[in-house]
């Protein structure tokens, strides 16, 4: 694990009470926000009891909010279940500590004396009570909940596959194994459920959210229905992870969406437009500080939260009407010029080819190197290394998330 990864755990770490503090008081207030968001943005429901009806821009979907799932009820719902958590990355992480603090029995299966071994120790779990190898989690769990690394499902599934005993609940938090099941060679069993719940977020922010008596967003799914309780599983297993509400999806547009979305506007298209952007300011003689500050700090610190808080209108309207008139005309002209990138980007989702590309990049034995060689390129760029002088000249900057 890098530093900088150990710093951010750390720092999450330091913000996070002891899995022994009681959460029920979060899980009760966090409705009432919910509530009063929806009501300031008009939406209107017709509910009825683990479920409501909401129009989406004219589309009505069922949610599942957290409200209808109180920890008594979780708990009571899992009482003869043990929810073993297969993998220690950021979803792991994330989803079993705040499993744990919902009162669910749960336990960790990783590699013996690996760094998510440790990672998990110094969670808290105890080696021979709620943290053991592999194998022997899956054995004593109910419901699999294989969050391992994608490559990692595929190269495991057939030391795994044999232990996924009739009566089990096989548990994912993306689609991809079993969707793209040509390449992964990923085929579940035909006698026990299959399901996934799927955080719109960062395990971190599963994680932080839960803790602020919010909860993230997630969509869940069912693949295979073999107790035919397989839907009501998966919106419980949503809740007691940290869910605020839950949305019904596909394995299929789940996966196509994340991988989608991912290599789009959520982190490659946004990496991209920022670089192409600040180095036609410096080439047209704008400091680094100048571009970067038009670039990055403006939309994250400014306008980009505007957006997630009240939408793209509210934005414009907060904004000079020189700013408006410029954004309204050039919109289209960036819509224009990114559709057909991202038309092949769906087609190679859809197609397989990106799942081909990563299923052979993250195999390597080299991995951990070459990535970390490609993230140090983006590290070194002239637009990242100014943006640390900016970040360390905010109010509230702390030396340890620089």
């Amino acid at each position: 694990m890098s530093l900088r990864t150990q710093a951010l755990r750390a720092a999450v770490r330091a913000n996070v009470p002891r899995a022994s503090r009681s959460f029920s008081l979060l899980a009760r207030q966090a409705p009432k926000a919910a509530v009063a968001a929806a009501s300031r943005m008009g939406l209107t429901s017709q509910a009825t009891r683990g479920v409501k009806t909401l129009d989406f821009a004219g589309t009505k979907e069922d949610v599942y909010e957290r409200a209808d799932w109180p920890v008594e009820r979780l708990q009571d719902y899992f009482k003869n279940d043990t929810l073993a958590m297969i993998g220690y990355g950021s979803q792991g992480h994330g989803q079993s500590l705040n499993a744990r603090d919902n009162g669910l029995n749960v336990i960790i299966g990783v590699r013996k004396g690996g760094e998510s071994w440790k990672q998990a120790q110094e969670d808290g779990w105890v080696p021979g009570e709620t943290l053991f190898d592999i194998p022997e989690a899956i054995e004593k769990g109910t419901i699999i909940m294989n969050l391992l690394s994608d490559a990692a499902q595929s190269s495991t599934w057939p030391e795994i596959a044999p232990l996924i005993t009739k009566g089990k609940t096989l548990y994912f938090s993306h689609g991809f194994s079993v969707v793209y099941k040509d390449d992964t060679h990923v085929v579940p069993p035909k006698d026990v459920d299959v399901i996934l719940a799927a955080p719109k977020g960062s395990g971190r922010t599963v994680r932080t959210l839960f803790l602020e008596g919010r909860g993230i967003n997630s969509s869940i799914a069912v693949y295979q229905d073999v107790t035919g309780h397989a839907k009501e599983k998966a919106v419980a297993l949503a809740i007691g992870i940290g869910s605020g509400y839950v949305y019904e999806t596909t394995f299929e547009k789940e996966v196509y969406s994340d991988l989608y979305g991912e290599r789009g506007v959520l982190m490659g298209g946004i990496q991209g437009m920022f670089l192409a952007q600040y180095e036609v300011l410096r080439k047209n003689g704008h400091s680094p500080s100048e571009a970067f500050n038009e670039t990055v700090e403006e939309a994250t610190q400014s306008l980009f939260p505007l957006i997630g808080k009240y939408g793209m209108d509210y934005m414009y309207n907060a904004c000079s009407t020189t700013a408006r008139r410029g954004a309204l005309d050039w919109a289209p002209k960036f819509k224009e010029a990114n559709l057909p990138v991202f038309e092949a980007l769906y087609k190679s989702v859809r197609d397989g080819s990106e799942t081909r590309r990563s299923l052979e990049f993250n195999s390597r034995k080299t991995y951990r190197e070459d990535l970390q060689k490609e993230l140090d390129e983006i590290d070194n760029q002239e637009i990242w290394r100014a943006g640390k002088t900016v970040r360390a000249l905010r109010p509230d900057a702390k030396k340890e998330d620089l």
